[in-house]
Parts: structure tokens; sequence; C-alpha cells
């Protein structure tokens, strides 16, 4: 491959995503060592006409890291390059798997602020999807970034903050790899802390007619319904001063494999088979829980592992939207033959000023919705999309649905701003795919 293509390269090869929904047979699949491989491998492929995509680990439900140019994996991109206390912030190479970041912050005394509920993602593929979790006042982990470093499509490196090519900044913490490759990001990180989770499952009506209420009172409120139930499952998590006191091994258990894992995975196989047996199953499965408070650091609390693959769908609506569309969402699938084996998770957001973040300029409520991998998933998927799209809904970026830039034009008020950025920094589309070219137009 010569010096342009130094580091580990190979040729076509097939890629596919964490979900199994997506595939790709790049050209050749590169991962280079350092910044200025990666700068050499951005230049050769737009001197040779091919396209370039960063793909993390793949956790993304869309085709945006889709490429049959040059796949770039930043794995050797990876690690802590710098921690400012005085500052509080952490630089790190985009390459970095949450989890390690996550284990090396504690072990320094930090954390970040909010995360999403699984760390199994590349730093740089978290935040230009928008991945987040929920909160009343701290948003995703993209609106954490205090700095980042980007190569563009002619091969140069840009360093972003609000005082350093803001515009770009502005922008690319949520790029969806439509500007350049990543690589590194400054995160805002703080003083490692506790959080006390209290667990409490909750019947839909109370849950949805208090919502307001639990927002305003809890750091971080999320709940969990059971579709063909009127059963819920709701989480508080708050700041405390500890010590520690995780789970106990059944309420773990409960928790990690009942709903989460090795049972959940024959239940979801069960009901891929007898589809009519799932609202029976649903209703034991959400009877099963009980109400547990445990303490811990932050990422133990904020994820948890998710061994049972699924396709998810998740839209942004505004705050104020959330409650009619969850009801009217369950009003579809009870007068409907669909059999939902997955709880439709809602989370909460503030709003932020990065140009395509889902919270974007607005207050923030969540609905995400999945189904178990292999079964169909297009007739849900349809119903709650007509749902969501009726109240105005953003799509997460990087999960399933089915709007192109003429929608995105209309609910996102920066979206020209962020198009034309796009133009400027890659014209011949060198960073462009197929999925790109639906969400940003031509």
């Amino acid at each position: 491959m010569g010096t342009a293509t130094a580091g580990k390269s190979r040729g076509a090869t097939a890629w596919r995503n964490w979900a199994g929904n997506v595939t790709a047979t790049p050209a050749r699949v590169v991962t280079p060592a350092s910044v200025g491989e990666l700068q050499k491998v951005v230049r050769r492929a737009a001197e040779q006409g091919l396209r370039v995509k960063a793909v993390g680990t793949g956790h993304s439900f869309t085709a945006a890291a889709a490429t049959d140019g040059v796949l770039v994996r930043p794995q050797a991109l990876a690690g802590i390059k710098r921690i400012d206390r005085a500052a509080g912030t952490v630089t790190v190479a985009a390459g970095t798997v949450l989890k390690d970041l996550n284990r090396a912050l504690a072990a320094e005394g930090l954390s970040l602020t909010n995360m999403g509920d699984i760390m199994e993602q590349t730093v740089s593929g978290a935040t230009s999807t928008g991945t987040h979790g929920t909160g009343r006042d701290s948003a995703s982990i993209a609106a954490q970034i205090r700095g980042l470093e980007l190569v563009t499509a002619d091969g140069r490196l840009l360093t972003c903050s609000r005082e350093e090519n803001p515009e770009v900044f502005a922008a690319a913490r949520l790029g969806i790899g439509a500007l350049g490759v990543l690589t590194a990001i400054t995160l805002a990180v703080e003083p490692l802390f506790f959080l006390t989770a209290r667990e409490e499952p909750m019947g839909f009506e109370r849950v949805t007619s208090e919502f307001d209420e639990h927002v305003a009172e809890n750091e971080h409120f999320e709940f969990y319904w059971f579709p063909h139930t009127g059963n819920c499952n709701t989480k508080r998590n708050n700041r405390s001063q500890g010590p520690a006191a995780p789970p106990g091994p059944v309420s773990a258990w409960i928790e990690d494999e009942l709903l989460s894992n090795g049972v959940f995975q024959a239940v979801n196989s069960i009901g891929r088979g007898v589809p009519a047996a799932i609202p029976s199953i649903a209703r034991v499965a959400s009877r099963a829980l009980s109400a547990r408070t445990y303490t811990d650091i932050p990422y133990k609390v904020f994820t948890s592992p998710r061994r049972v693959r699924f396709v998810e769908m998740e839209y942004a609506l505004p705050r104020g939207q959330l409650v009619a569309a969850l009801r009217e969402l369950r009003a579809v699938v009870d007068r409907s033959d669909l059999r939902i084996s997955f709880p439709v998770e809602v989370r909460t957001a503030p709003a932020d000023d990065i140009t395509l973040s889902t919270a974007s300029g607005r207050e923030t409520a969540y609905i995400a919705v999945h189904m178990y991998r292999g079964t169909p998933y297009q007739a849900y998927f349809t119903a709650a999309e007509r749902v969501f799209t009726a109240h105005g809904g953003r799509p997460h970026w990087g999960k399933v649905h089915t709007r192109d830039a003429e929608y995105f034009a209309r609910v996102y008020p920066r979206f020209g701003e962020f198009t034309a950025l796009r133009d400027r920094l890659d014209p011949e589309r060198v960073f462009g795919n197929d999925y790109l070219r639906r969400v940003l137009g031509a």
C-alpha cells in the first residue's frame, strides 16, 4: 500500500454492524497507527476518487459508517492523551472505547457527568451519532465535549473549540461522520462521585401523569413500559455521599439476566417462534420486578451489559409532547396485531447548542422502541415513526429511521448551517455515503 496507507491495511472484506442489519464491502480496510498516517490515508483516497468512512464498534443501527471505499478503523488511535485537572478536562484519542475511558477515569478519581446505558462504543462513534443517557441538567456525551481534532477531506488536521474554529466545533461535536475523521476529543470531567439508584415498578397511568414531577425532582429519571401491559419500571439516579452499596446478587440477577441478557435472550427466542405468547410473557416479566436501591460510582450505575442483540428506533420529541406521544403509541400497539417483546424506553435531556443534536435548542424527551434481532420490525417501527413525526420528532442519528433531508430541514432550524459547513469542508464528498446523501441531501 506504500507510505500512504502505513499501518495495518487489508483488501476487501465484508463489514457488519453489531445488530447485523447493516453490511458493507469496502475496497480496503485501514487501521492507522498515528494521526499522520490517517492524514495520508485520506489524501490518497481522495486522489483515487475513493470515499472514506471511519467505523467504531458498529453499535449504530444505520448505515452511517458503511462504505464501498476506504474503511478506517480508529482502534489503534486509543487511550488517554492528557488530563487537565485544573481545567476539568480529559483528552482522549478518538478510537478509545468508552468502557476503557470510564475505568481509566475512575482510577484517576474522575468521571464524566453523564453517559448512556452501554459503554461498548468508541468515543468518536458515540459522540458522532449523539449517544445520550437521561438527565435533567446534564446532556449527551457530545454536549460534554470541550475540544476536538478533525482530519478534513484535504488531509488537514483542524483543532476546534469554542475559541478556535468555533463554527466547526458547533457542528463536529455531532457530525455523523460527514465533516471529517475525528482523531481526538477533549471532554469535561469532574471528581468521581456516587450515584444512588432507586428502581421501582409503577403503573403506566401513574408514571405518565407524574412524568414532569419525576423529571423535576431527580437528576436522572427514566422508565421502561412493557407493551401489552400497564406496567412500567422506573429508575431515579441522584448523587449521594456514598459509600458504595452495589446491588445484591439476587437483584443483580433480575436486572442483568432476566431483563437484559441470558433469560431475556431465551424469552425473546420463544417470542420470535411463538408471537402469540409474547403478551403473557410480558405480563409475567413486568410483574417479576421489585423495588431496589443501590449506590455506586457513575459508570456502574448508568451502564449495564447488553448481550441480547436487537434493532432499535429512537426519536427525540419536545419534552411537552412526550406523554401524548407515548399514550398514542400504546393505543397503536393495543389495537394492532403487533407482538412486542422489548420494553419501550423513555429518557430526557436538557436543550443544548450543538447544530444537529437531537436536543438542539429544546428540552427533549426520548422514546426508544426495540425488536429482537431477526424479528420483522418494519410494521412496528413504521407505526411508531408515524406517531413520533406527528409530534415533531427528531430521529436518533445512529438508529433506524426513514427520514430524509427535506424532513430534517423542517425539524432542525440550523440544518442549513450544517450543510453549508459540509459544502465548505468536503465539497467532493470524500466522507459521503448513501446514508448521508439521504439525510443531508446531495
